[in-house]
């Protein structure tokens, strides 16, 4: 059993400072994206502006929204305020600005996490790794505990130093040639347009 927290505030300045979250890739919001990843988890907290219409799939479930305060504090203020959301022993951590993300990337986070905390006096969790080997730190699954007390005892103000410390185990999905990959994220007005032109051409290929 997990619960979900959803990273969807920001201020977007390489994109102009728009809603990030909010902008859209092959007819779904990237804040949707992030959600429907989420489809297993008991709970799904989204942080960041109110977003009135957005619901979970099917089969549904609970969802709820926070700010983070200030709005636009970036990712490590905002995850400690989804963190206050969490009670399933489990957590995934997810950005709202990949438009490639899924369950299936979240279900193999989890089960790798869950099997290596088997054989760890202190479980850890999982993380995705991009074609490069490189951790992506806003795709990932954590022991709730263990997250927390981090975040309890971490003075700094990356992610990156939050989570390399907990040593989590490295998970890399395998992507088919021409398939668009899940670690791609929407930083850039290019990043943007190669995530829709992959969309658009996977429409195209299904007429």
């Amino acid at each position: 059993m997990f619960d979900a927290v959803i990273l969807a505030g920001g201020l977007a300045t390489r994109l102009g400072g728009g809603d990030k979250p909010g902008m859209i890739v092959g007819g779904q919001t990237l804040v949707a994206v992030a959600v429907a990843a989420a489809a297993d988890a008991a709970v799904v907290t989204v942080v960041g502006p109110p977003r009135p219409g957005l619901r979970r799939p099917p089969p549904g479930g609970v969802l709820r929204s926070v700010r983070d305060d200030p709005p636009g504090c970036g990712p490590l203020p905002a995850l400690r305020r989804g963190m206050a959301e969490v009670s399933a022993p489990w957590v995934a951590v997810l950005a709202a600005d990949l438009p490639f993300v899924c369950a299936n990337v979240v279900r193999a986070l989890l089960v790798t996490a869950a099997g290596g905390a088997a054989g760890h006096t202190t479980p850890l969790g999982a993380v995705l790794v991009d074609e490069a080997g490189e951790p992506q730190w806003l795709v990932g699954c954590w022991l709730t505990d263990t997250l927390r007390a981090a975040l309890s005892a971490y003075r700094g103000s990356s992610l990156h130093g939050l989570l390399r410390p907990l040593r989590p185990a490295e998970v890399a999905v395998p992507v088919g040639a021409g398939e668009p990959p899940p670690w791609l994220d929407c930083d850039t007005t290019a990043d943007l347009r190669l995530a829709r032109g992959w969309r658009e051409g996977d429409a195209r290929s299904q007429r």
